[in-house]
Order: structure tokens, then sequence, then C-alpha cells
């Protein structure tokens, strides 16, 4: 049996899919005897499974009524990546977007949704990742739109609103690519999953394809309107060197 630091490779923690974290040393303060992180012997960290009920000067006290010393309290309650609080309050030619969704956000490129013109999104649907940077989706998105906004400036457009089709196709393929990947295989109910247990959360490919995706805005996706134009008409890509 392969041994590290003294201890047995068992000890280690067992893989897992609800986190993008690998770091291991909260399972062995919790799980592991005489922690080395905790110089004083004995566990690190003791798990108390009552509910928090009152938070005085110098204790907490758990709902089972015993009290304890703190000098810190953190909340980490979790996360709930597939709820978008602020969709509730946006409203849009389709009705309200929290019931269009119906607990399944979804938009085109993660960045547009079809009957909420002019509303654009980062790190929309579909856009998180597990395995590399935000930071990269979210500069892919902020050059789509900046494009966009060059192609209604060019055609003196004041709306913009994606087609439906182009969106359903797009979420289509991406929804196509998920079944496969660690975060939806397996049975595992991480909190990637919706609560219609779709994956609405992670970008299931490569980072540079999404850049690829979002290089220039695919105004043949759109139908642009001009102020007082009560016709929608289609968008026109801009000439080449716009």
């Amino acid at each position: 049996m392969h041994r590290s630091g003294g201890r047995r490779a068992d000890n280690f923690p067992p893989p897992r899919r609800q986190r993008d974290c690998g770091s291991y040393c909260a399972y062995m303060a919790v799980h592991i005897p005489q922690s080395p992180l905790d110089l004083g012997g004995g566990t690190l960290v003791e798990v108390i499974a009552s509910a928090l009920a009152e938070v005085r000067e110098h204790t907490v006290v758990a709902a089972d009524g015993t009290e304890r010393e703190v000098d810190t309290i953190i909340f980490a309650t979790g996360s709930h990546v597939s709820d978008f609080p602020a969709a509730r309050m946006i409203n849009g030619r389709q009705g309200n977007l929290h019931e269009l969704w119906h607990g399944s956000p979804e938009a085109f490129r993660g960045t547009t949704i079809a009957g909420f013109p002019n509303l654009f999104l980062l790190v929309g649907p579909n856009t998180g990742l597990g395995h590399t940077s935000i930071v990269y989706m979210i500069e892919s998105q902020i050059t789509y739109v900046l494009d966009c906004l060059r192609t209604m400036a060019h055609q003196r457009a004041t709306v913009v609103d994606v087609r439906p089709e182009a969106q359903r196709d797009w979420n289509a393929a991406v929804q196509e690519r998920m079944p496969p990947t660690v975060w939806s295989s397996g049975g595992c109910a991480s909190w990637y999953l919706d609560a219609n247990g779709r994956n609405s959360t992670l970008w299931p490919d490569f980072t540079f394809r999404f850049r690829r995706q979002t290089r220039r805005f695919d105004a043949e996706s759109y139908r642009l309107e001009s102020a007082g134009e009560p016709a929608r008409r289609d968008a026109a890509p801009l000439p080449s060197g716009a």
C-alpha cells in the first residue's frame, strides 16, 4: 500500500463531482484523527448535526440548546447556481423570465434570450465552468455583445432580439454534448443540475470553441428593429472591416 507522510493512501477522499475544488484538507480535518492541521492533537473540526438557532455576543446556540463559544462565523450555505433570482424581476415580450424558464434557464450562447430584446447576460446559462477560468468566458461574451452593439449602431437599430429557433437549436446542441460529461453522468445529484435535472449551468466543451462561437456577432440569428418601426426586420452582418 502506498503511503504518503505516514498515512495510508485509502485515507484520501474519493473522487467527487459536486464541487470543482481539488483540496482534501477539509475532508482530512473532519474525518482523520489527529489531523496534521491541528497542532494540539485531535480532529480540527467538530461536526454539529443541528441547525443554528441563535447568535449571542460570544457564542452560538444550536437548535438542540447547546451553546458554544465562537470568534468567527462563516456562512457557507452552499450553492444554487441554476437559480437566477433576478429572473423574477425581468419581463419581456414572452412574459416573466422566471416563469418562462420553468426551472431550466437557457439562452442563446448564454448571452441573449428570445423575447427579451436588448437583454444581455454575462455568465448566463451553460457558460459556467468546472475545469478552467470563467474570466475567459466572460471576455468572450463581452466581445460578442460589443460586436452586437456595433452592428446595431451601423444599422441604426434600437432593438435586437434573438430568433427563437436559433436559441432552441443552440441549446439542443449544448444538451446533446452534456450526458457523457462527468458533471451529468453517473447519477450524481450535483448542484450543477437544475430543478428539472437538466445541466443548465456548465459549458460541456472546450472553452476555445465557445470563444470561436462568440468571436463575431452572428446577425443572421437575430432580428433588428428601429425606433418607431412596427415591423420586425432581419439583421445583416457588418461589412468586412467595419
